[in-house]
């Protein structure tokens, strides 16, 4: 099979080798007799023989099915296990970050099923920011103490300068870099940057060298959803697939930039989906260590928010709100599965409230995200965590369970404060 346009055929080759599939139920049978604390035991021992990462299928579809099936009589293994890794890999201290998200337009020209952000121009509630309105709030978030903008938005057709949507992405760094020296540019996901080289015809090579130039500092890794094609197809059959996610990412991080890693769960997926996602995320990761790239900064789980989701997907989903026990258990699961390629793992107090978000510091979290001043892609959803976040509400969260705090920059260095 060709790649598609704008990829490069290595990359391509090369994601269809990490991405892995959802695993078999068979692949479980083995396991599925076994003690859960033997699953744990069993999948750590992996990650400390560096075992390839498809013998991990097994032994992980089935501790997501015990956790999923056993409830409460689970909980407490798998929540002190993910702690006891969490604590040895980064210690007691939570983190976070001063920055401001801008979400640029919601002008979009995909439909996907599950997406409650999109409009078409001329439908109410769609809206495009103007460049000096998104330079005056760059300039506010460093007047604020922001150390990092983070910027995504749909696949806007109108977005366009001299006819490239290239050119309007370099235009835009280049602007809110001179807006707010010094503020880390966190922008444009794996699906914003192949639209860029398909809008323009042009190799995603040349798309990722001219936005780093133009001061690009690293990517969200959104846009995964979930990496099977079976879950794709029903939530969102338009994007791009989830073999050009991972090749995307591969020429992400072959570049030198570093991403973040996401998984959006609560909805349709199956844990042999999660599975298939997780252990993507851990070859990946692989790859880029075994090469000497920054790979992922982060992974983080973001629950599903139907309250405002399209009517088919809110049926096949029956949930306006995210399950917050379930999403603690996949939060630990995760952490486990990852093992010590993934050091921070962060939840969404966007998506879970921040109460909940300081509870997932218990199950194998470190993190609590960025403050970002606004947002409006999950808030659309329907999201009851708010749009703000304070620096010292991020710090009492962290203390309401008893873990000292301090601020970082997006990449996990040392910002200029650390609290008690």
């Amino acid at each position: 099979m060709r790649p598609p346009g704008g990829l490069d055929p290595a990359a391509w080759r090369l994601a269809d080798e990490l991405l892995l599939p959802p695993p078999h139920p068979d692949d479980a049978e083995p396991w599925r007799q076994r003690p859960f604390a033997s699953l744990i035991e069993r999948i750590g021992a992996l990650h400390a023989e560096e075992a390839p990462v498809a013998r991990f299928a097994g032994p992980a579809l089935a501790l997501l099915e015990a956790a999923h099936t056993g409830g409460v009589a689970t909980d407490a293994p798998l929540r002190r296990a993910a702690d006891q890794l969490r604590a040895a890999l980064v210690g007691e201290t939570v983190s976070f970050v001063i920055n401001r998200n801008l979400n640029t337009s919601n002008h979009c020209s995909l439909r996907c099923g599950f997406c409650a952000f999109r409009r078409d121009p001329d439908e109410s509630g769609a809206y495009r920011l103007a460049l000096t309105e998104l330079c005056r709030r760059a300039s506010e978030a460093k007047q604020l103490g922001a150390t990092e903008l983070c910027l995504q938005a749909a696949l806007d057709p109108e977005a366009r300068m001299e006819g490239s949507t290239l050119r309007f992405a370099e235009q835009l760094l280049r602007e809110l870099a001179s807006a707010a020296p010094g503020l880390h540019l966190h922008a444009f996901s794996p699906q914003e940057l192949l639209w860029f080289a398909q809008c323009d015809g042009i190799p995603l090579q040349v798309v990722l060298e001219r936005l780093h130039e133009a001061g690009l500092g690293s990517v969200p890794g959104t846009a995964a959803e979930v990496l099977s094609e079976r879950v794709r197809r029903l939530i969102c059959p338009e994007k791009l697939s989830a073999r050009s996610w991972v090749a995307v990412i591969r020429q992400v991080h072959a570049l030198g930039l570093a991403s973040t890693a996401t998984l959006m769960a609560g909805h349709v997926e199956r844990p042999a989906d999660l599975v298939a996602h997780l252990l993507t995320l851990l070859a990946l990761q692989r790859q880029a260590r075994a090469t000497g790239e920054a790979g992922f900064s982060e992974f983080v789980l973001l629950p599903f928010v139907g309250a405002a989701a399209p009517a088919p997907m809110r049926a096949r989903v029956g949930r306006d709100q995210p399950d917050p026990a379930a999403m603690l258990r996949l939060t630990a699961q995760a952490r486990l599965l990852l093992g010590p390629a993934f050091p921070h793992h962060q939840p969404s107090w966007v998506k879970l409230t921040l109460p909940v978000a300081a509870e997932a510091l218990r199950w194998g979290c470190d993190d609590l995200g960025g403050t970002l001043m606004e947002e409006h892609i999950t808030t659309m959803a329907g999201a009851t965590g708010g749009t703000a976040q304070s620096p010292e509400a991020l710090q009492a969260a962290a203390r309401s369970v008893g873990r000292p705090v301090r601020q970082r920059t997006t990449l996990y260095g040392q910002a200029d404060r650390v609290f008690a």
